[in-house]
């Protein structure tokens, strides 16, 4: 917080304290000239709090008809993000966080200044997110992780595989992660001497220990996540280069399916992970860009094999009851 911020602040609380203040003893409170603290009434004011010129030896300061609002200093982009993030929050899949976020947001336009409150409402009622069936994360499993990495300290964690193996985690925890309807924690194992991506939703229990740890060098971690949940867990790794630049492709492609890298100005690779190749060759056949398979080489025999299927069914559909619809 800046020095400026921070004395506007405490002149705000000051404020609050008492009806009247004369100009040399709230300056003197504030270790600041009378010129100074005037600019910072100004500055009170323009945010919209009600400070008004006392008459009288000495002049002085009080607060108005809003005069007991605790001190909530932001500005107009400040409030949009307040009330785009709480309506954000409401949607994360962090159980019980609906609620919170909706309350938090009735305190914060409270707590605000007549003008910022219309801003900040103005925000909120217009804004909605439709939530796209995200898994539900214990709030207080998300808290513990979140102290864990704050606080560099070790934890200890139940957790659960995909295959429905319990297992005892110690980990050193970096960062967690939203990425599409899910949340993850990436993070060091100390048992597997290895980096872990862990999904939020399978985790059991968190105890965050006592032991404190150095952080280590990181990979990309953005790339490592994108890399262990569609890659790492499927049977065949795909790679797919189009001839297309990246921003168009990216209309194409679902943000999370995948991890797609420039390969020059006109074109990209695309690597994601499958269980089902003639699947994946059905998924490839509704992307209306050229593309070339790098591998594996069994989805090009998938690809030709859906191709002569298609052709087959087209020319079974050109029988006498086909009706032709020719161009004018």
């Amino acid at each position: 917080m800046s020095d400026t911020t921070h004395r506007t602040l405490r002149l705000l609380t000051l404020l609050r304290s008492r009806t009247d203040w004369a100009g040399p003893d709230l300056a003197q409170q504030l270790g600041t000239t009378t010129r100074s603290l005037r600019r910072d009434i100004n500055r009170l004011r323009t945010l919209g709090y009600p400070v008004e010129s006392v008459r009288g030896h000495g002049g002085g300061y009080r607060l108005g008809a809003d005069g007991k609002l605790p001190p909530l200093v932001l500005d107009l982009d400040q409030a949009v993000a307040v009330g785009v993030g709480l309506r954000l929050a409401s949607s994360s899949g962090i159980s019980g966080l609906e609620q919170q976020a909706e309350a938090c947001l009735v305190k914060v336009e409270e707590l605000s200044p007549a003008a910022l409150r219309e801003q900040i409402a103005t925000i909120s009622q217009a804004v909605d997110v439709i939530s796209g069936g995200s898994t539900p994360v214990d709030a207080d499993i998300l808290l513990a992780l979140s102290r864990g990495i704050r606080g560099c300290q070790q934890i200890r964690m139940d957790y659960v595989a995909r295959n429905g193996e319990p297992s005892h985690r110690r980990l050193e925890p970096y960062r967690v992660l939203a990425m599409g309807p899910r949340w993850y924690l990436f993070a060091w194992d100390l048992d597997r001497d290895d980096w872990r991506t862990f999904r939020l939703d399978r985790i059991q229990s968190v105890r965050v220990s006592t032991f404190a740890f150095s952080p280590r060098p990181t990979p990309e971690i953005q790339e490592h996540l994108h890399r262990s949940v569609t890659t790492d867990p499927y049977q065949h790794v795909v790679r797919i280069r189009f001839c297309a630049p990246l921003s168009e492709v990216e209309a194409h492609l679902c943000a999370y399916a995948g991890l797609l890298q420039p390969d020059g100005p006109e074109a990209c690779v695309f690597t994601t992970g499958s269980q089902d190749l003639p699947w994946t060759a059905t998924w490839l056949a509704g992307v209306p860009l050229d593309m070339q398979i790098l591998e594996p080489a069994e989805l090009v025999d998938a690809v030709a094999d859906l191709g002569r299927h298609l052709l087959a069914v087209a020319q079974q559909s050109q029988g006498p009851h086909t009706r032709t619809v020719r161009s004018p």
